[in-house]
């Protein structure tokens, strides 16, 4: 197999981690390093780079083109073990040669562009002759220490988040707090859009399903209160943070089959049609789950609440529903037309605690 050597430096970083700085002709980063896209192959999340994004390689290559160009920010490229450091001098930074393998197909080459996709995109396309571009490069065969750095390099950047909760299930290292806490909440948003048993299995929209019309975001909110004060609060280990994930689906997956069957009409279908997939009915929704949760674990000691208990409480709550036509009546002078529910703070409070007071005064009282 061809290969290039480039002059390195090898930087200790701890007691396992190994850096490699050097420089590259921006024409060859397209032979050393692929670009790993986020997608699904067979239900496993593979890859985790988002699409290119065209106007912004445009501009890089304009730039790129112009009299004096200069890029200062490093490419981050992860390496497989295929790629070897030859050093020519001791110590903890080492100087040396790093003999990458090229090659033409994305399956063959050694490298994976961890940050700077769309530079080395705009280096593939713009005429630059010699231009050096500088490349950060770690060496590792794990793709889950890969997206650990991506998420690390990318978290402070304005990446679409919903990327990044995709990408988070799949990662063990230690991350900033925010995204520590979104851990597990993105695991059980994982197994619900795509495990078989789920009734929301595709309907939740993230990077490699944009097709779902749930937003990803009123799901993580929904879990996450759940997990606070909620159902699913009993079987979470408050040390980790994790919990019984299989006994927490068990609730999710029992309480949206039951109100998928029992509105019909209004699941299944696009939130501009039904306030149900809407933010403001998901939201409101969980609160009821866990009021219903709550009815069945403290008058039976039930484990996990059945399908059979959400459904009929559910069925007798139903008339009160105005989902996809009609006016919610919240009260005197209060009748609101079932699409003019917005998926703001105030109008999610309303219709939540419409929901649980005729729950609790009509179903449970």
């Amino acid at each position: 197999m061809l290969e290039i050597r480039v002059p390195a430096l090898k930087i200790k970083q701890g007691p396992d981690r190994e850096l490699f700085s050097f420089s590259v002709k921006g024409k060859d980063i397209e032979s050393i390093a692929a670009i790993s896209r986020v997608k699904r192959k067979e239900n496993e999340l593979v890859g985790y780079q988002r699409p290119e994004v065209s106007t912004h390689i445009r501009e890089i290559k304009r730039y790129l083109e112009s009299d004096n160009p200069m890029i200062p920010n490093a490419l981050v490229i992860a390496f497989d073990d295929r790629v070897k450091f030859e050093p020519i001098s001791n110590g903890n930074n080492e100087f040396g040669y790093l003999i990458i393998p090229i090659a033409v197909n994305d399956e063959e080459k050694p490298g994976w562009v961890v940050d700077g996709q769309q530079r080395a995109a705009a280096l593939r396309e713009a005429e630059i002759g010699d231009f050096q571009m500088p490349v950060s490069a770690f060496i590792t065969n794990d793709a889950q220490e890969q997206r650990e750095q991506f998420i690390l390099v990318n978290s402070t950047k304005p990446l679409p988040k919903g990327l990044i909760y995709e990408l988070l299930p799949y990662t063990e290292t230690k991350l900033a707090v925010a995204l520590q806490k979104k851990r597990f909440p993105a695991q059980l948003l994982d197994r619900l859009n795509h495990g078989e048993e789920s009734p929301m299995k595709g309907m939740i929209k993230t990077a490699t399903n944009p097709s779902g019309f749930i937003k990803d975001n009123s799901i993580l909110k929904l879990i996450e209160s759940s997990l606070s004060e909620g159902a699913l609060y009993r079987f979470r280990d408050p040390e980790t943070g994790k919990g019984d994930v299989d006994k927490m689906l068990d609730i999710i997956c029992n309480f949206w089959e039951a109100v998928a069957d029992v509105f019909p009409d209004a699941w299944g279908v696009d939130p501009k049609n039904s306030r149900l997939m809407h933010g403001a009915g998901i939201t409101a929704m969980g609160h009821l789950m866990d009021a219903i949760s709550e009815r069945y674990h403290s008058e039976e000691r039930e484990d996990v609440t059945s399908y059979s208990h959400f459904k009929a409480d559910l069925e007798q709550l139903s008339k009160y529903c105005k989902w996809t036509n009609g006016y919610w009546d919240f009260g005197v002078d209060k009748k609101v037309k079932w699409n003019e529910l917005q998926n703001i703070g105030k109008d999610i409070q309303i219709l939540t605690n419409y929901l649980l007071r005729k729950y609790r005064t009509e179903v449970w009282g």
